[in-house]
């Protein structure tokens, strides 16, 4: 087969597997109230099938994306998808909470193989001429199993039973397995007899689940709760403790030399910057179309749709024209646009047509389909071809840490907004939580701006 045939199958298998967990993710939450009556528990129970998830899969990125680089990203990226689907079987077959919750602990193992070998894996099959264009179509495959998985998650669930949504993930594995063990070309160690940073590893796994432990749990412990201040004491100890250990490591798990690059280094700030802003409307947008707009979740779900739609028309293009222009042009106009559709969301109030906040949805996605392509294959441009693992875990990293912030961010404002009981009080919530977004998103015009690729 002819090299430039192959690398399309390489996009192929690695699109399969960024739909198939994009779809795992936004099917899951659309079921947990069917899987709570099922099993009878808690709202508190069940939240933990999605919150230790994120945990495991935030957590181990950058021990894979390391690993991928001292063994092979083909290698882990394999063990990844086996896990994944080996995880979602299990899920289906849970006989309670606790055992799903387990269960998808193991998922999150397979798809943090996953995401931080991905992208190296674009990385180096493609020419730098068509990174762009590669990560944007890959990005596209995650919008598309975005968009279809709430919908295709409640036919499941309404037709066959809430088990099915784990089991469709086998066939879709399977497939993307079949792909990636024919057409992804092996790659050899880079190193002889490398050390692994375990020391570092676990350090920092053990810093950011405390991390995020307390930004998922904020709003529901009290943001001034004791327990809530230990945690970001404690990540505060564990981090700053795991970049000492780096900083004196031969062999650590995440080269800070890497931040030495202006490019790498604002090109991960701003990828955190642009997931605050996209996880502060999925947090903000539901709030307001089902308590404050009284829109069904079926309708409220048909509107939301807009943003990841745009985005996923729009990401292939701009990675390609990114690939032409560079990646600073692309993130400061993305950034801009995105700062306009939150400022048109930031205006929503009780009286608003709909068609307005679709509008704001639309131009939302526009703005970060214009910025994430580009922004990625910059950050994965600037490291390294020995380090591409660690660069793949360290935007997926940027990508969990800036949902959390966002969501953190987001929740505060609105919490503190509804504790006086009121229902009034959800208007000026949405639109505080709305305009603190929009100054990051100005953070993100200006750190794009400093940009020297």
């Amino acid at each position: 087969m002819k090299p430039i045939d192959r690398k399309w199958w390489v996009l192929a298998a690695i699109g399969s597997g960024t739909f198939m967990s994009a779809l795992d993710a936004s099917v899951v939450n659309t079921i947990l109230p069917v899987v709570q009556n099922a099993f009878h528990s808690s709202v508190t129970t069940i939240e933990w099938v999605v919150t230790i998830y994120l945990l495991v899969l935030s957590s181990l990125l950058l021990t894979f994306g390391r690993l991928g680089d001292l063994r092979g990203h083909k290698s882990v990226s394999i063990y990844g998808f086996a896990i994944f689907i080996f995880g979602s079987a299990l899920s289906g077959l849970s006989p309670s909470a606790g055992t799903l919750i387990l269960f998808r602990g193991l998922q999150a193992l397979g798809a943090a193989m996953l995401a931080s070998n991905s992208p190296a894996i674009l990385t180096k099959n493609f020419p730098a001429s068509k990174r762009g264009q590669a990560l944007g179509l890959s990005a596209t495959m995650t919008y598309l199993g975005l968009t279809v998985g709430p919908s295709l998650g409640g036919w499941l669930a309404q037709q066959f039973s809430w088990r099915a949504v784990f089991y469709i993930n086998v066939p879709i594995g399977a497939l993307a397995l079949g792909l990636s063990l024919y057409f992804v070309p092996s790659d050899s160690p880079v190193e002889i007899y490398p050390n692994f940073d375990l020391t570092g590893a676990f350090t920092f796994m053990a810093g950011l689940i405390t991390l995020l432990l307390g930004l998922n749990q904020g709003s529901e412990w009290g943001w001034t709760s004791i327990p809530i201040i230990a945690l970001f004491v404690g990540a505060m100890i564990l981090l700053t403790f795991f970049v000492l250990i780096e900083r004196h490591s031969p062999d650590p798990m995440l080269d800070l030399k890497l931040f030495r690059n202006p490019l790498f280094t604002a090109s991960t700030v701003n990828a955190v910057f642009n997931y605050i802003c996209l996880y502060s409307i999925v947090f903000l947008m539901p709030f307001y179309l089902i308590q404050g707009r009284s829109l069904n979740p079926a309708q409220a779900g048909l509107l939301l749709t807009a943003q990841p739609i745009v985005m996923a028309i729009v990401t292939p293009i701009s990675g390609t024209l990114s690939d032409r222009i560079g990646s600073r042009l692309p993130g400061m106009i993305g950034m801009a646009v995105l700062g306009f559709g939150l400022y048109l969301l930031s205006h929503l109030d009780h009286a608003t047509p709909l068609w307005v906040a679709t509008l704001g949805l639309a131009v939302s996605g526009l703005g970060i389909g214009i910025f994430i392509s580009p922004n990625s294959s910059a950050l994965m441009g600037s490291a390294p071809s020995h380090q591409q693992g660690i660069a793949s875990g360290i935007l997926a990293s940027g990508r969990n840490v800036g949902m959390m912030l966002g969501i953190g961010l987001s929740g505060a404002i609105l919490s503190s907004r509804l504790s006086s009981g009121s229902p009034v009080d959800l208007f000026p919530g949405v639109r505080e939580g709305f305009i603190a977004a929009i100054g990051i998103a100005f953070l993100g015009v200006i750190a794009s701006a400093i940009k020297d690729g």
